[in-house]
């Protein structure tokens, strides 16, 4: 199944999703900013109390990724972006295959 959006479009349907997301986030003093999105793979930033968080991968799989599936596309993979890196995504790809 592909993707039937742009990037463009797609990245405007992610940052709604991330917004419903994100008081969820708040409450444990965290929050995600959105990087980037090249199909099917959404790039996120966690911040704050999510930082090196013992449950961020479960936040980024359960939490905001389940939600991306479910609103928008069942496809969709988020990968958080470490600090630093916000220009080197190709390279996050190229590392997680």
């Amino acid at each position: 199944m592909q993707i039937p959006f742009s990037d463009e479009e797609l990245k405007q349907a992610v940052a709604a999703v991330l917004d419903e997301v994100r008081p969820m986030l708040q409450m444990d003093g965290g929050d995600v900013t959105l990087i980037d999105v090249q199909k099917p793979i959404v790039f996120v930033q966690l911040q704050g109390g999510c930082v090196g968080c013992a449950s961020a991968g479960a936040t980024l799989k359960y939490g905001i990724e389940k939600a991306l599936r479910e609103k928008i596309h069942p496809e969709l993979v988020v990968m958080n972006v470490p600090h630093g890196y916000e220009d080197k995504l190709d390279e996050l790809v190229k590392y997680s295959i």
